[in-house]
């Protein structure tokens, strides 16, 4: 029993100093954000919390425009996800239940694709979009679904082969069509994965970079990442205004995963077990 004791409390030793290392770069970046820039440097860098806390930080980053770019963050990465989990669902439904020639094979193309690098495809991405008229606009939420379209089938497909397939027998029987049995049965079956879906791809839209970089150049159109990477002048990188529009960004994911966590982890746990 004293064993058994001492083990569980090596254990949450353990466990929270695993929590510690992973959410000080967080409580840095936030106190950081607070500090005027003489007190960002030198002697008193390392000092935990600022002599003379200040705004000013997030008073000049929402004046350069932070929040806009949050707007077209949101925008890009909710149409992404809408768009990516509508058309992984169905892909998936099909990969998951149809048997056809050539579906080995298929599965592996999508896989591949997921690998692919990005310096790769943005070539061809950007003369698609200068041809199309699409650049400095909403339209590069096509782009993105690039790089989140393969993962999200194969995590949708995984949940749809758990669903049995009386379910669908039965609905048939009962007079469902095909979309009904799709839309009132299977659908809401699948909801832990629709959820896992969506949350990897906004997250993943979120924090995109090249592809917004090299496709919208109107800073109008910039997205979080690149509206943080700009903060620097040609001899200096603006660490005061960087942490504050990070904390500013951080907030939206933030409470999105906060919100959504019992249907993240479920929709993991019920992915990763096969029945």
């Amino acid at each position: 029993m004293k064993n058994k004791g001492w083990k569980r409390i090596l254990y949450y030793i353990v466990v929270a100093l695993l929590l510690l290392v992973m959410m000080f770069p967080f409580f840095w970046i936030t106190v950081t954000s607070f500090k005027p820039s003489e007190e960002i440097f030198g002697s008193t860098a390392l000092r935990v919390f600022a002599v003379h806390p200040t705004l000013d930080n997030y008073r000049t980053v929402i004046d350069k425009g932070i929040l806009n770019s949050v707007k077209n963050s949101l925008i890009v990465s909710l149409s992404t996800t809408a768009y990516v989990v509508a058309v992984s669902s169905l892909s998936a439904y099909v990969l998951a239940r149809c048997r056809f020639r050539g579906k080995t094979f298929l599965m592996s193309l999508i896989l591949g694709i997921s690998m692919f690098p990005q310096m790769i495809i943005v070539g061809p991405i950007f003369n698609m979009f200068y041809k199309l008229n699409l650049l400095n606009s909403y339209g590069v939420t096509f782009a993105y679904s690039s790089i989140t379209l393969p993962a999200a089938v194969w995590i949708m497909v995984a949940h749809f082969k758990r669903i049995p397939v009386s379910l669908e027998e039965a609905a048939h029987i009962d007079g469902c069509s095909m979309w009904q049995t799709l839309w009132r049965v299977i659908f809401p079956v699948a909801l832990p994965g629709v959820f896992t879906t969506a949350i990897m791809t906004f997250i993943a839209s979120w924090n995109e970079y090249l592809l917004t970089f090299t496709l919208n150049a109107d800073k109008a159109f910039q997205t979080v990442p690149v509206a943080i990477n700009a903060l620097r002048t040609q001899f200096s990188i603006l660490w005061g205004e960087i942490t504050a529009a990070t904390v500013i960004v951080i907030v939206p994911t933030l409470i999105i995963v906060l919100l959504f966590q019992k249907q993240i982890v479920s929709g993991m746990m019920a992915g990763a077990v096969k029945e």
